[in-house]
């Protein structure tokens, strides 16, 4: 359940060979040593993980700002009392600028925010690439398979009731964060899954979000314009996935995972750009 380039070598770059050429920033923040020392924490990372997104150095990309309610995410992170951010991602907070760390940066509580990976080992990374500490970046970090109940079990979607906010000095379960949560973001993700685990997974984040109006769910992940398997190419390695549509997504959870009429969805597919997917579908899941 990750986006690992598989084991099969690829024609122009080896699963296991990273290709420095690949990196590329702005000219503004095109510096030698930090460019180092990104190249130093991806290769420690890739070895952890060979994340599809670590090998092509879109962790390095602010990609929070990507979505379209960002407006709406701002405006949570400033005005709502305990406001929990959620970040499920294939690479954490092992992003430049993305994820739990831009949201802690334009306005969401760092004790407040939680990230959430099958590997602990990209948390400890995370702070070694911005050279930060659990004292500076007091960001709450769960590990485990979001197929396990243990971790993330389904429940109904919050009521109206306010949950009471959790405490999270201790957190060693999504399962504690039931109906609390403000925002989830979920970052090239689902593709990682069939039709079924995405259905699953997608009940489970359900039951982890506040009924209070405003409420989100956001991300983006690969889609396609007619529901069903798709075949995308990493670095010469062909990956078998399914993607939805946006109507297919909108239907799933607007009827499937919330009652009809309780939650607002968008969707709709974007060009990925060159080295990057083929087509991502951007969305938003708002309760009402």
């Amino acid at each position: 359940m990750t986006d690992e380039i598989p084991k099969k070598a690829g024609p122009q770059h080896p699963p296991h060979l990273l290709d420095p050429s690949l990196y590329s920033m702005r000219p503004e923040d095109d510096d030698e040593t930090l460019k180092q020392h990104i190249l130093g924490v991806q290769t420690k990372a890739y070895q952890v993980a060979p994340y599809g997104s670590i090998y092509l150095f879109t962790f390095t990309r602010c990609r929070l700002s990507w979505q379209v309610p960002y407006q709406q995410i701002l405006r949570l992170g400033r005005e709502r009392k305990n406001p929990i951010f959620l970040d499920v991602d294939t690479d954490v907070r092992f992003t430049v600028g993305n994820g739990i760390w831009e949201a802690v940066d334009v306005g969401f509580p760092a004790e407040w925010a939680v990230g959430t990976d099958l590997h602990s080992e990209l948390w400890d990374l995370g702070h070694e690439l911005f050279k930060s500490s659990p004292e500076t970046f007091p960001a709450k970090f769960v590990n485990g398979n979001y197929l396990d109940p243990e971790v993330l079990a389904v429940v109904p979607p919050a009521s109206r009731k306010t949950a009471k906010a959790p405490d999270l000095s201790n957190l060693t379960s999504l399962n504690s964060l039931h109906g609390s949560v403000s925002v989830i973001h979920v970052l090239a993700f689902f593709h990682l899954f069939n039709e079924a685990e995405q259905l699953y997974i997608a009940r489970a984040f359900a039951g982890l979000l506040s009924a209070e109006p405003g409420s989100l769910i956001v991300g983006s992940n690969i889609g396609a314009r007619v529901k069903g398997p798709v075949k995308q190419e990493f670095s010469g390695v062909e990956v078998n996935m399914f993607a939805h549509n946006p109507e297919s997504w909108v239907a799933l959870w607007d009827g499937e995972v919330f009652e009809k009429g309780t939650v607002k969805v968008e969707a709709e597919l974007r060009d990925g750009g060159a080295g990057s997917y083929r087509e991502l579908m951007f969305w938003s899941v708002t309760r009402l």
